[in-house]
């Protein structure tokens, strides 16, 4: 199973594109940006988990494992 790649940083909203370095995950797949991650200590604020630098995902692979386009920041 591959990571669901979400596009955007659940505490701002920035956009985190899949193949871009910056992202931080917790297990569940929460994502944050760099600079909120920095904010929260790199401790998830939904379950308390460490937040780890996300991998990145090779545009030529996005065909066959998409990533997510389902936005979770809310204003």
């Amino acid at each position: 199973m591959a990571l669901e790649m979400r596009p955007d940083c659940e505490r701002c909203g920035v956009d985190l594109p899949a193949e871009a370095p910056g992202a931080f995950i917790c297990s569940f797949e929460c994502t944050y940006c760099a600079a909120c991650a920095d904010d929260l200590d790199d401790l998830c604020p939904n379950c308390g988990g460490e937040l780890t630098d996300r991998p990145t995902r090779a545009k030529k692979h996005h065909a066959a494992h998409p990533p997510s386009t389902q936005r979770r920041y809310k204003a």
